[in-house]
């Protein structure tokens, strides 16, 4: 991660996790656990706030932990509240530039969900009226994090960014066929040459060349939209190994309708979240 990019004073707070203290600067919405990750996984280019789509995804998979907790009485409103307003200004695009963690990583992205607890934790404190860090209010793991694994909220946010990048790209897709379909006809009457084993063999029309392109990607939007489905079958709830330890057994079904609600997607528990 390259300073430049924020606009620091120079004042710090302290942090601490298992491993130690660590000074973070004030201006940072990340904390310790992020502060780690850069320093052990900066391997590439690719960062968090690359994928604007992940954050987006990891914002509603936070703000529905946080109405589930909420309604099961594991957090107070207070607090839960504060997390989803949170939740609701990184999907509409602020704070991304603190998704900062390198997408080539160890942990099966728990640096990624760590990445997003810290930052959606301290923005929730300021709105609570404390500085980052006091984690006190608000903490990472105890509050944003609460019945919840890397192993179910890093899927379940892949999964939605996925189904979303897919809408984007068959919307592409389609007006590509609408362009071939035009250029089909706009060609119909211009001839060429067909080809077979790198050699001329006998004409066709170039129109008929795009069309064949049209009706290809038209079978592809087909698979895509096909195979799209299967991605709005989720596991939240499942926590670190599918057996739901350390959740109540009615936040799955509660996490899943309240994520529903969010994204407006109709997303399903899975049947077996092992």
């Amino acid at each position: 991660m390259n300073n430049k990019n924020f606009n620091l004073s120079g004042k710090t707070r302290s942090e601490h996790d298992l491993l130690g203290n660590m000074e973070v600067p004030v201006e940072y919405y990340f904390g310790i656990q992020t502060m780690r990750a850069l320093d052990n996984f900066n391997i590439s280019s690719s960062r968090l706030y690359h994928y604007p789509h992940i954050i987006v995804a990891l914002s509603d998979v936070k703000a529905a932990a946080a109405e589930a907790n909420q309604e099961l009485g594991l957090i107070e409103p207070i607090i839960a509240k504060a997390i989803v307003q949170a939740c609701k200004e990184i999907r509409k695009g602020k704070y991304h530039e603190y998704f900062v963690v390198d997408m080539i990583q160890g942990g099966a992205g728990t640096s990624v969900n760590m990445n997003a607890n810290e930052v959606i934790a301290n923005r929730a404190l300021e709105m609570l009226g404390h500085s980052k860090g006091e984690y006190t209010y608000c903490h990472p793991n105890n509050h944003v994090n609460r019945s919840q694994s890397t192993n179910d909220t890093y899927p379940t946010a892949m999964k939605i960014a996925l189904y979303r990048s897919i809408g984007d790209l068959v919307d592409t897709l389609r007006n590509l066929i609408v362009a071939f379909h035009e250029k089909g006809k706009k060609f119909s009457g211009v001839i060429k040459m067909g080809r077979t084993q790198l050699q001329d063999a006998v004409p066709m029309t170039l129109g008929q060349e795009f069309e064949a392109f049209a009706a290809t990607l038209e079978e592809e939007v087909l698979l895509l939209e096909r195979n799209r489905k299967l991605l709005l079958e989720i596991n939240m709830g499942a926590t670190a190994i599918g057996t739901g330890i350390n959740a109540d057994p009615r936040y799955a079904e509660i996490c899943t309708r309240h994520l529903a609600e969010i994204t407006g997607l109709p997303v399903v528990k899975a049947e077996n979240m092992i």
